[in-house]
């Protein structure tokens, strides 16, 4: 089922999904009105200044009921379901007493439990650097009144921001494939090497 252009489709899909809702504040969902309103109300004729804050720019209604309540918390959900269904149904194979034409089925199944290990332990990471940020910001629209330390604000979007970095990582120690295609990559392009078993059975293909 995934094949090179379905795959490319999914991927490309993604991007777009992710510039439009990154970029919807800069299409008119933020709190620049509100400031200019409540400029005018204090009366005040000094030069309208945008204090360039998180919680001051951005639309706390933009970041819970849009951001947060579509498109992180129901797929978050969603693939924690489906973990768990995976984990399930291979556990099973695992205790079955299998007897297939497969040669070593428990090695397959343990095969597929380490990969789906891997990306579990990709998912936790991702809600483990996003739900503070949404949970403070829930905790600002709902509560008003309560008052959240600027660090924690901080830290919580260095958080996010570092989820980027993690993904690569864990993909490259827990599974071997990815590790093997960042090796071939990084000698490729950053150390100016060239993969000798693939050239050498590009080169045997093109003989024969």
């Amino acid at each position: 089922m995934v094949t090179p252009r379905r795959a490319a489709v999914a991927i490309a899909c993604c991007w777009i999904v992710s510039f439009l809702v990154g970029l919807t504040p800069l299409f008119g969902w933020n709190n620049l009105n509100k400031m200019r309103r409540t400029q005018e109300l204090n009366s005040s004729h000094t030069e309208f200044v945008i204090t360039c804050q998180f919680e001051t720019v951005i639309s706390m209604e933009y970041m819970v009921y849009f951001n947060f309540f579509v498109w992180v918390l129901p797929p978050l959900l969603l693939m924690l379901l489906i973990y768990l269904e995976v984990f399930n149904l291979i556990r099973k194979q695992l205790n079955k007493k299998v007897s297939s034409s497969s040669n070593d089925p428990q090695k397959y199944y343990g095969k597929e439990l380490k990969i789906a290990k891997s990306l579990a332990l990709v998912l936790f990471l991702f809600a483990l650097s996003w739900l503070p940020l949404h949970v403070l910001n829930c905790i600002t629209l709902f509560c008003p009144s309560c008052q959240t330390p600027p660090i924690l604000t901080y830290i919580a979007i260095f958080l996010t921001h570092g989820n980027s970095a993690m993904n690569p990582i864990v993909y490259a120690f827990r599974i071997k494939k990815f590790r093997t295609a960042f090796l071939q990559i990084w000698n490729q392009y950053f150390c100016c090497k060239t993969n000798k078993n693939a050239t050498s059975t590009t080169t045997a293909e093109t003989g024969t």
